[in-house]
């Protein structure tokens, strides 16, 4: 069997797994988000927290929840990594320094999973395990939960009540990634990924040095790693270690774990909106960016210039030979189209189209099919301003859903596409014009400008992912790239939740002749326009500068 065939068998066994699980789980989540029943479990959380799940909040309350948690969550991660010296179970690793500590715990806590650090020479197992994994569990639900706040926003009507925060919180975590999550250890560790607390060890001599290694609840941090989309990995080399991700079967069973919420999370949403038709039109939406990037990547990857590369039937630098070049292609992706971030191969040594095309994922704003929560909302974010590109070509006040997409809505959307750009090029543009961040760069030239554009791309997009090449532990990016994580995972959350209170406060606008339908497929082939211009008319000059520039004189 040839390796596109390979791959392309793959991409069909992995679509067809998606859509096996796709109204089931779509249908599920919807079922947690609407009941209004509370388990055992989540009473006494809630007592222990002192929260009242049945009390509705506005948005400003909501909003208050998600950044209050979301501060203690960052306080708790860093001092635990500073106290790492002194706390049993560190594998005799010294506490972390405190540039580098902000860093990880902002990154964790936004979903984002950057790491500037070797796991396996860093990290002891309470810091991995009682840290880094129950981010890993709650960035998630926060997402899933303000994505939730949205939906709910375009369901209800004539109040600006948009459920509890804390109820929202608690059950995406225990009703839906723990148990997903649970299920997925086992395949995982049936695989051949390791799951132990065992310390360090010497397994013999490597380039005239004793090789170590170090065990670790990996398995358990695997699954949520890929079904959060979060993306930080137990180990240095991610998802391309044999220890996280050891057969081809794992490596797909991974990308399936990456998209199948995302994706699922659309069923979710017609189901709550009250017409499956309208998440069917979102999902379609995303499907076909996310398709199409996979087909553009397997064709850079594999049809290229040079008699080696020719020869060896696809460019195979930086990828594990025994994934090969079509499913390194489909976790590349999907995991930048996605908030994950995880890799199975290094996207610095793709092609320089390649390389392109995953930042190009990410600048998208990660809506196709996007982050846990956060891919849904951003992709309903995009729908907003399709409606209102549309209403403004035939000189009708637009609607989505049955609600007027006013001025302040639309200002509350043209918000939230402008912050992730912004922090991108003036971050970019300050590391480029000051002395000292350039000397991260591992190449010059084109190579060396998208090591750093990809940086503050996967930050400020709460991507996670790296080319590898830029040495990002200093206290410029650890600083930096902390504050972009930040930014760019919360303003964004604001406008969000705004948007869904000014929504949940009008009354639904009755359907006539001249409504859009937004459940047909034009409006979906609208909808993929708006985003793909959106985001060129924004980021050509800097991909042009980058990737565009390197792949063209290749």
């Amino acid at each position: 069997m040839g390796p596109v065939l390979a791959g392309v068998l793959q991409l069909l066994a992995l679509i067809a797994a998606l859509a096996l699980a796709y109204v089931p789980l779509g249908n599920y989540m919807a079922k947690v988000y609407s009941s209004d029943k509370h388990w055992r479990v989540e009473k006494w959380i809630y007592k222990g927290i002192g929260a009242n799940p049945d009390t509705e909040m506005r948005w400003p309350a909501y909003l208050r929840g998600v950044l209050a948690f979301s501060v203690a969550g960052v306080l708790f991660l860093y001092l635990l990594q500073r106290l790492q010296g002194v706390l049993p179970g560190s594998l005799g690793f010294s506490s972390i320094d405190p540039d580098q500590a902000f860093n990880t715990a902002v990154s964790f806590v936004t979903n984002t999973n950057w790491q500037s650090y070797y796991g396996e020479q860093a990290m002891g197992h309470v810091v991995q395990t009682a840290g880094l994994a129950v981010q890993n569990f709650v960035s998630a639900a926060v997402g899933m939960a303000v994505a939730v706040a949205l939906v709910r926003g375009f369901a209800r009507s004539r109040t600006g009540e948009l459920g509890n925060f804390w109820s929202d919180l608690v059950r995406g975590t225990l009703r839906i990634l723990l148990p997903l999550s649970v299920v997925a250890a086992v395949v995982l560790v049936a695989c051949g990924v390791i799951q132990n607390f065992s310390g360090i060890h010497e397994v013999g001599q490597f380039m005239g040095g004793q090789q170590q290694w170090n065990g670790g609840a990996v398995a358990s941090q695997e699954a949520i790693k890929e079904i959060g989309t979060n993306g930080g990995g137990y180990f240095n080399a991610n998802s391309a270690h044999p220890f996280e991700n050891p057969t081809p079967f794992s490596n797909l069973f991974e990308i399936f774990l990456i998209l199948v919420i995302p994706f699922a999370l659309t069923r979710t949403f017609g189901v709550m909106v009250g017409s499956v038709k309208q998440g069917y039109a979102i999902l379609a939406t995303m499907f076909t960016i996310w398709l199409g990037f996979v087909a553009l990547m397997m064709w850079t990857e594999f049809a290229h210039h040079g008699p080696a590369l020719q020869a060896a039937g696809g460019a195979y630098e930086g990828k594990e030979v025994r994934f090969g070049v079509g499913a390194s292609s489909i976790f590349a992706v999907s995991t930048t189209l996605t908030s994950t971030g995880a890799v199975d191969s290094f996207h610095s040594s793709f092609t320089g189209l390649g390389g392109g095309i995953t930042m190009l994922g990410m600048m998208l704003g990660e809506i196709a099919p996007g982050g846990v929560g956060s891919g849904l909302y951003g992709m309903l974010i995009m729908a907003v301003i399709a409606v209102f590109i549309a209403g403004l070509m035939v000189g009708r006040t637009p609607e989505y859903l049955g609600k007027k997409i006013g001025t302040r809505e639309i200002k509350l959307a043209a918000c939230y596409i402008l912050v992730t750009p912004a922090l991108v090029l003036v971050f970019t543009a300050a590391a480029m014009a000051l002395p000292t961040p350039a000397n991260s760069m591992t190449n010059s030239g084109a190579h060396g400008f998208s090591e750093i554009l990809y940086a503050y791309t996967s930050a400020s997009n709460n991507n996670g992912s790296a080319f590898a090449g830029l040495n990002a532990d200093t206290q410029w990016f650890n600083s930096t790239l902390g504050i972009a994580m930040l930014l760019g995972r919360f303003v964004p959350m604001v406008f969000v939740l705004a948007l869904a209170g000014s929504l949940a406060e009008q009354k639904p606008v009755p359907v006539t002749a001249g409504t859009l339908r937004t459940e047909k497929p034009l409006f979906t082939g609208l909808l993929v326009g708006a985003i793909l211009i959106i985001t060129g008319l924004t980021y050509f000059p800097a991909l042009a500068l980058g990737p565009l520039a390197e792949g063209l004189a290749s």
